[in-house]
């Protein structure tokens, strides 16, 4: 079979991913990593309500995920 992957196997994959995901995410819960709690993550409240600006996340995982496509292109 040649060509692009079925429908099924795209979201296997897509599955196996998110599972992978959370779990980093929990890991990192544990070892005292709250992502959205970051030191560069800024919270404004007011009387009208609140506002959170996830930077200090956003800019790791924008990282995490340079390093991960870069290293599955090179192989």
């Amino acid at each position: 079979m040649t060509g692009s992957p079925s429908a099924g196997t795209l979201l296997l994959w897509i599955g196996v991913g998110v599972v992978l995901l959370g779990g980093v995410v929990w890991g990192l819960e544990r070892l005292g990593v709250r992502l959205g709690h970051l030191p560069l993550d800024l919270h404004f409240k007011g009387a009208g309500g609140e506002f959170h600006l996830p930077l200090g996340t956003s800019i790791l995982v924008s990282v995490v995920l340079t390093l991960v496509a870069n290293w599955l292109l090179r192989r």
